[in-house]
């Protein structure tokens, strides 16, 4: 499927976050997918990851996260320098952000504003699934893959708002994983069924953290494979 992409400006309380914005060529209006980067910045491969999700038939959006600090991008070596761009987020701010992106693509000609989707990978997981219960009636399916935090013991953690998720939710995590524990993971599955939602997590094993991304160490094409093609499913389930 032919599509088109471009940056676009969303007007935040802080300034403008520029957005990375993959469309069908023609058609619609489309179900739509906002893509949450990783620790990393927008980079080439959330970009990537944006334009295959829009190959599907979906507008995808994928917001600079790291707008208020000049948009870096942070090579994956660099692990201390993204690390401390996270550490000054504040979830308040970027559930506020996300209801900006939730409420410019309800508002495009081109996107279908009851259809909306949501992944995000490494610290983007975790504001995926976050999203989803904070903005529960806008989120259709969430699917965030490798979300640190999700389920800690902290009082922030996003699994204590788990009740309040109304949409679809699969999880992705590598079982050899040195930053997301597995008894978070168990935590994060028990969880979602005690409260019966329409949930799967999915471990796979052998792989790390980041397992999706080909531009990392950790890049494990097989479990890369059948995680692309489940959230696929599931998006077509939801979405479509």
């Amino acid at each position: 499927m032919d599509i088109r992409a471009e940056m676009e400006s969303l007007a935040t309380a802080d300034g403008l976050m520029p957005a990375y914005v993959c469309r069908p060529e023609g058609g619609g209006p489309h179900p739509a997918v906002i893509v949450v980067m990783e620790a990393f910045g927008l980079n080439t491969h959330i970009k990537g990851v944006s334009e295959r999700i829009a190959r599907e038939g979906y507008v995808a959006i994928a917001p600079d996260l790291f707008y208020r600090f000049g948009s870096p991008i942070v090579p994956y070596e660099d692990v201390p320098r993204a690390v401390g761009y996270i550490e000054r987020f504040d979830d308040a701010v970027l559930m506020a952000e996300m209801g900006v992106v939730i409420q410019h693509l309800k508002g495009r000609p081109d996107v279908r504003g009851d259809r909306i989707g949501i992944t995000g990978f490494c610290v983007g997981g975790r504001i995926a699934f976050l999203t989803a219960c904070r903005h529960a009636a806008a989120i259709k399916i969430a699917v965030p893959f490798y979300g640190g935090g999700i389920a800690a013991d902290t009082p922030i953690a996003p699994l204590n708002l788990a009740d309040r998720l109304q949409c679809a939710v699969l999880c992705f995590f590598g079982e050899t994983d040195r930053t997301i524990p597995m008894d978070q993971v168990r935590r994060l599955d028990e969880r979602l069924k005690r409260l019966k939602k329409t949930a799967e997590v999915k471990v796979y094993k052998g792989a790390g953290h980041g397992f999706f991304c080909n531009e990392r160490p950790s890049y494990d094409a097989a479990a890369a494979q059948h995680a692309w093609t489940a959230m696929c499913d599931w998006f077509s389930k939801y979405l479509k």
